[in-house]
């Protein structure tokens, strides 16, 4: 008897555990309708355009674990704190062009049009539900705080990964935002941590919405997938095209590279930039993370004049050292002769005037 009631106390702490507001909640009702009539939801998940096995052929998941354990660089991170610049957060754009400043990972402000953009915050110290899981954002990371962002005019969320949706970021700006955009699904947890269902959008692909009559956003194709706890693929991953008057940004979010990065540049490029993920790769999940090489061609795949890469420089989520996917994706957008930038942490580029190329990871 005791055996059994020590494992009903274990499935209670269990099911209370993941039922916690951090896990965020599943579609339901009317959103869950509508996901189901998407025309990528099949088996009872959604579905990238090809194929997208979560590991290589021949690799299991207790070979791909033991990999992510064991097999991991000297240099995973920095050994002294990233070199940063305050950043301009308040105010909208001081010239008529776009300006983005970077936080890290996928985390970057844009503003454009006398708006502000913030685009996947995370802020916490551990991309991850609880702060003592997962790899620790490095030193030097830490230099803004998610309650610096007040009133920010649009809050886009790609997907809802702890390293792009991080629950107490949002509990900190989403009440302040104006309105928030994101991929169909992810509506479901921000209305669990009591985000009011009229400041969310939702879009499927190639699904548009016009905000202030002169900011576009439109869900495009990644190559990805989502989840928060054990099931899979019950929310949309997306990029973002954002048009407004004369510029037109691509914001990438997570994917692995395909034939879709063509597609997009043929329906809705060319792009004044591309801010595409470079970081966080392997050849044990080679499909739904690209390599850097892979960043430079999707750049071109879309018709972008320049690439600013991402997803790299706060977290250490593979196995490679913190400076490569930087380094491998400066060398081949110099191999192709492509125009990248690499700004600082929180530096502000401003488009067709401020482009910072300077390798500053090599001062590390």
């Amino acid at each position: 008897m005791i055996i059994i009631y020590i494992l009903i106390l274990l499935v209670l702490i269990l099911l209370i555990v993941i039922n916690l507001p951090v896990f965020g909640r599943l579609p339901k009702g009317n959103r869950l309708n509508a996901i189901h009539r998407l025309g990528n939801y099949k088996d009872g998940a959604l579905q990238n355009q090809s194929v997208t096995p979560m590991q290589p052929e021949g690799v299991s998941f207790f070979r791909l674990l033991k990999a992510f354990l064991f097999e991991k660089h000297p240099d995973k991170s920095p050994l002294k704190p990233l070199q940063y610049i305050h950043p301009a957060i308040e105010g909208t754009n001081v010239t008529s062009n776009p300006e983005i400043i970077w936080f890290g990972h996928s985390s970057y402000l844009i503003k454009i049009n006398g708006y502000r953009i913030l685009v996947d915050p995370v802020f916490s110290q551990t991309p991850s539900p609880f702060s003592f899981i997962g790899s620790k954002a490095f030193l030097g990371t830490d230099f803004v705080k998610a309650t610096a962002f007040k009133d920010i005019d649009v809050l886009l969320i790609t997907h809802d990964h702890y390293d792009h949706l991080d629950y107490p970021s949002i509990l900190k700006i989403a009440p302040n935002a104006k309105k928030i955009v994101t991929s169909i699904g992810v509506g479901s947890h921000l209305e669990r941590w009591s985000v009011p269902l009229a400041k969310i959008t939702e879009l499927h692909w190639d699904e548009t919405a016009i905000i202030w009559d002169n900011l576009k956003f439109t869900a495009v194709p990644a190559r990805h997938f989502t989840g928060r706890k054990f099931k899979r693929n019950q929310t949309l991953w997306s990029a973002f095209v954002l048009q407004a008057e004369n510029y037109k940004l691509f914001l990438g979010g997570d994917s692995g590279y395909d034939a879709h990065f063509k597609s997009i540049g043929e329906t809705y490029g060319p792009f004044d930039l591309a801010l595409l993920e470079c970081g966080q790769y392997n050849a044990y999940w080679p499909y739904i993370h690209m390599f850097p090489e892979e960043t430079v061609q999707a750049a071109k795949d879309l018709g972008a004049k320049i690439l600013m890469p991402v997803h790299w420089g706060k977290f250490s989520l593979a196995m490679h050292a913190w400076y490569e996917p930087i380094t491998r994706v400066v060398a081949e957008a110099e191999k192709q002769n492509f125009k990248i930038i690499t700004p600082r942490l929180g530096e502000t580029v401003i488009l067709n005037q401020s482009y910072p190329v300077e390798q500053w990871w090599l001062e590390q």
